[in-house]
């Protein structure tokens, strides 16, 4: 059988119907993008997503699965932005459920790993981007990034890894990020322990 091809591979999606393809993001991460679209005007917004098209696959029943942006997603959602472009890569809507989910995981398309890095089964996927829920660690890799900690990586969920390893080193309370935690996980970014993960950017010293 061969794939059907999409006919509209650029198509315009209001957020609330976008289906993430993972089950967390860092909720700081979304305020700092809503606060970044806040101060943008309307010429500065229209740039802003005619560069940054969400990367898309279309599911089963014709639902559109993100696959990155799902930050800016949230972020545009809870702003109020009515339609943001989608760029369809793949047509897997007519494959049941399970095999699109597993096609999607072996592609590197899906993490099906929760707030405590844990494995869950495909259907603890949320059916919207406003029900993703936060893991502070996530935003802990994406501090240390910014920081200078370790480098941007093409890797696929690289964050993610980052978030789990520092999960197992720091203690994270109140679920909020703070400069005294941050200090601590820069040392931790650059250690020999450190050296599986993608972007890591060497020890100093």
């Amino acid at each position: 059988m061969s794939t059907p091809s999409v006919r509209h591979p650029l198509l315009s999606v209001a957020p609330d119907k976008l289906r993430p393809t993972q089950l967390t993001v860092g909720k700081a991460e979304v305020a700092a993008k809503r606060e970044e679209w806040r101060g943008l005007g309307k010429k500065k917004r229209k740039e802003l997503l005619a560069a940054h098209w969400f990367p898309g696959i279309l599911g089963p029943k014709g639902k559109v699965y993100i696959v990155d942006h799902h930050h800016l997603g949230l972020a545009l959602l809870e702003e109020g932005v009515s339609s943001v472009p989608v760029l369809v890569q793949r047509d897997f809507s007519w494959l049941e459920p399970a095999v699109f989910w597993r096609s999607m995981e072996f592609n590197r398309w899906a993490h099906p790993y929760d707030a405590r890095g844990q494995r869950t089964a495909y259907d603890a996927f949320p059916a919207s981007l406003a029900s993703l829920t936060d893991d502070p660690y996530r935003t802990l890799a994406a501090r240390v990034r910014v920081a200078g900690g370790c480098a941007k990586d093409a890797t696929p969920y690289a964050e993610f890894l980052w978030a789990d390893f520092f999960r197992s080193q720091l203690k994270i309370t109140g679920g909020k990020v703070t400069e005294k935690v941050l200090q601590q996980a820069l040392p931790l970014a650059h250690s020999h322990a450190a050296a599986y993960l993608p972007g890591w950017s060497g020890t100093i010293g």
